[in-house]
């Protein structure tokens, strides 16, 4: 059983800062590709950040500069660091991981749960 576990969400002022954090736990093998998504009300789900491998990072355009991705590989965590944030942040973050699995040793894709991030202006 591997599933992810997200928390860090909540409400914020314009400016101010969230980190979330992604905990995979079950018997997990490795973890390698993962990223962050979010969708907010009435729009398509848009990828926010993501680690396609090793330690290499790409960011949306919306988000360079403010947000940070990064990853604890010991403890199977994943973070999104949130900084200046703005209105139009505000979505449901889900976080995202393919994970190779101990049994079956076979990689699929696991996703979070979402948690709400919202921004006051």
């Amino acid at each position: 059983q591997v599933q992810l576990v997200e928390s860090g969400g909540g409400l914020v002022k314009a400016g101010g800062s969230l980190r979330l954090s992604c905990a995979a736990s079950g018997s997990i093998f490795s973890m390698n590709a993962m990223g962050w998504y979010r969708q907010a009300p009435g729009r398509q789900r848009e990828l926010v950040a993501k680690m396609p491998n090793g330690d290499s990072t790409l960011y949306a355009d919306s988000v360079k500069g403010r947000f940070t991705i990064s990853r604890d590989n010991a403890n199977y965590t994943m973070y999104l660091q949130m900084n200046s944030l703005k209105p139009e942040d505000t979505a449901v973050y889900y976080c995202n991981m393919l994970i190779l699995p101990t049994t079956p040793r076979t990689l699929r894709v696991y996703w979070g749960q979402g948690t709400q991030v919202t921004v006051s202006s």
